[in-house]
């Protein structure tokens, strides 16, 4: 027999916990462990400018025919856009170029892959912590991983220090895996001046800067949400960026995401892109469409992309009420901790600061499900879901 040795897996901490959530029989029970948006009453839209391309694309679409390795030309294009800015000196020297990937997950996997491959790298650096598929991602392809600081429990803060202390062990050669923007799971991101620092530093120590960008428009604006990657760009010639448009398109199911590589110039961006194109295509072949379409369509038409970009506002607008809220209802209870550290964290996650203990409390007794670091999604709070929540964790922190 060949399978009789394989041994089961264990389960993914937070597919994992959505199963036992499902299972719970008790009507009261709260999820935020999922990394899901959910509107107030519980719900995860389809956004209006998503059915209205998809009207679009339902009576203009004439074939089903396979899409190039990379997806279409015009999807790279607006890809680009949005993360470089229409006006940028990188769409301007015509060096970055995009292929089309399944979510955030795929491109992060294709650029891996095509690091490993072409002996880019043989190392990348992770923020400790971080979302628990980087790990396995970047190691399944066969880089090997490292960590460096970033979150310090004690000051809930970012450990700015010690993320730089960190990073200045890696040697020249290596690549670093930053959080664009609204860092899963602490929810806390560098400021200006810290971008600034951590981009000069990045080129002095010659690593190559790889950023994964899930939130794009959740956390400042999607203008204001690439600062980060648009300032790295001022000092590193060479950039990867993982982009996905599950959240701020609500496409979670399509899975569509981009993979874009910035070179030093044209030529060699064409070189990259022809070894990027076997790593797709040993991935996926070909990239499924209908997510893209959507995408292409809201982007290119004027009305639609204005009425998504006022939706991706509302959502975090949404989510940003949540967490004063949370923290206000909480302060008003009179808890011995004070949490409005959760005011300064940005996107749809935070760091509670809750003890395995007490999470694994939380559960048991109150039916209320977060991932075992202490982890919430702010986006599964609701106005009448608060109420219990806020009282169940004052009364933990009682015990």
């Amino acid at each position: 027999m060949f399978f009789e040795k394989i041994v089961a897996a264990p389960a993914d901490p937070i597919l994992g916990l959505t199963e036992e959530f499902k299972n719970d029989p008790r009507t009261d029970k709260i999820n935020l462990g999922v990394g899901i948006y959910k509107t107030n009453e519980g719900v995860t839209p389809i956004l209006k400018c998503v059915k209205k391309a998809e009207e679009i694309i339902l009576k203009e679409e004439t074939t089903k025919s396979y899409l190039p390795i990379v997806g279409t030309p015009e999807y790279g294009k607006l890809v680009r856009e949005l993360v470089f800015g229409a006006d940028s000196e990188v769409i301007a020297s015509d060096r970055a170029r995009t292929t089309q990937a399944p979510g955030g997950t795929g491109a992060l996997r294709v650029g891996a892959d095509f690091l490993k491959q072409q002996n880019v790298t043989g190392k990348i650096w992770i923020s400790d912590p971080t979302w628990a598929n980087h790990f396995q991602v970047f190691g399944k392809a066969g880089l090997e991983t490292a960590k460096y600081r970033y979150y310090d429990k004690n000051t809930r803060a970012l450990d700015f220090e010690g993320m730089k202390a960190d990073l200045k062990n890696a040697k020249a050669g290596d690549a670093v895996l930053l959080h664009a923007c609204c860092h899963n799971p602490s929810g806390m991101d560098p400021n200006a001046a810290q971008w600034e620092e951590l981009a000069k530093l990045v080129a002095e120590l010659k690593l190559l800067p790889f950023f994964d960008f899930a939130y794009q428009g959740f956390g400042n604006g999607i203008e204001e949400d690439a600062f980060g990657i648009r300032t790295f760009l001022k000092y590193n010639k060479e950039v990867l960026v993982a982009s996905s448009f599950s959240k701020n398109f609500g496409l979670y199911n399509e899975r569509i995401g981009a993979l874009t590589v910035v070179s030093a110039d044209k030529e060699t961006a064409d070189r990259v892109f022809s070894q990027v194109k076997i790593a797709v295509r040993a991935n996926i072949s070909n990239p499924p469409a209908h997510g893209a379409k959507i995408v292409t369509t809201v982007l290119s038409n004027p009305e639609l992309r204005a009425e998504w970009v006022a939706e991706v506002a509302e959502m975090r607008d949404r989510i940003k009420n949540m967490r004063e809220l949370f923290v206000s209802k909480l302060n008003s209870l009179g808890c011995a901790v004070d949490f409005s550290f959760i005011n300064t964290q940005y996107g749809m996650f935070s760091f509670s600061g809750l003890s395995p203990e007490q999470v694994a409390t939380l559960k048991k007794d109150y039916g209320i499900y977060m991932v075992g670091n202490g982890r919430i999604s702010v986006a599964g709070i609701t106005t009448s879901n608060i109420d219990a929540l806020c009282k169940a964790i004052y009364e933990v922190l009682q015990k």
